[in-house]
């Protein structure tokens, strides 16, 4: 059993991303979850969404380089060596994990240079930016 995540290739400038997010947007597409990545001058930014055959097209008409992947999506409660114990069968049965990333949460988290700025930036335009303490707060006893 496997989902299908979207890779796209943009250019690591401010603004690329949320280009590629209010197209998804405006054609009612809902990302369910993404990783971000950057590679100095362009980025991959992998995502899954709920209408891949129509985010697709809505990426091929704005010209951006896409193509789609299947991964693996495991659910694993919110307790203490969840990951460990995935990260280690895996290795087990001599399987290497490429990449793999967090889905369906609205809790993400952003590296950027000037982390003060952002959180300014965010704050100002009405959105929760949260703390360790906040967010382990959230998570005791969550599970998807």
């Amino acid at each position: 059993m496997s989902i299908t995540q979207i890779s796209v290739f943009v250019e690591s400038k401010p603004g690329h991303m949320g280009r590629v997010l209010g197209a998804f947007a405006e054609n009612d597409i809902n990302v369910h979850g993404f990783s971000a990545s950057d590679t100095g001058e362009y980025g991959i930014v992998r995502f899954v969404v709920d209408d891949t055959q129509r985010a697709l097209e809505v990426l091929k008409t704005m010209g951006a380089a896409a193509r789609t992947a299947d991964v693996l999506c495991l659910k694993l409660d919110d307790s203490v060596g969840q990951l460990q114990k995935a990260m280690e069968t895996l290795a087990a049965a001599q399987l290497n994990v490429a990449y793999c990333y967090s889905l369906a949460s609205t809790y993400i988290a952003i590296s950027v240079r000037d982390i003060p700025s952002a959180e300014a930036a965010l704050q100002s335009a009405g959105m929760a930016v949260v703390s360790d303490e906040d967010l382990a707060e959230f998570m005791v006893g969550e599970t998807m």
